[in-house]
């Protein structure tokens, strides 16, 4: 059996979503309108697929939705860039933390950044 592997990966969002939606609003006073709005996320799939299950809606076999309501509304591309330098994790916690780590390092750099 293939060992799962997990990937990070950065979406930028619309602008729109800091002024529509107080949450991501709240979550970060540090943003100045400079940079870009971002989501941060982390999955088994490559980046570009799990892209497409946000914007697509995409459900579980159990009817759960997949996608972030960022990604869904504002989420216009993929930020390679951002991502390419962080190499897969071998387990959920450690992508989790790796996910967390470099969301919170986004903000310090004042982009305005969502992650679960």
């Amino acid at each position: 059996m293939a060992k799962r592997e997990y990937h990070i990966y950065v979406v930028e969002l619309n602008k729109r979503v800091y002024n529509d939606n107080w949450r991501f609003r709240a979550a970060n006073p540090q943003f100045n309108g400079v940079l870009e709005c971002l989501y941060v996320g982390m999955t088994s799939k490559s980046p570009k697929e799990r892209f497409k299950q946000h914007k697509t809606g995409a459900k579980s076999k159990k009817g759960h939705d997949l996608s972030s309501y960022y990604v869904k509304k504002y989420g216009a591309y993929l930020r390679p860039s951002l991502y390419n330098h962080i190499q897969p994790q071998s387990s959920r916690a450690e992508a989790l933390k790796m996910e967390k780590d470099l969301a919170l390092e986004l903000r310090r750099k004042r982009y305005a950044v969502w992650f679960n």
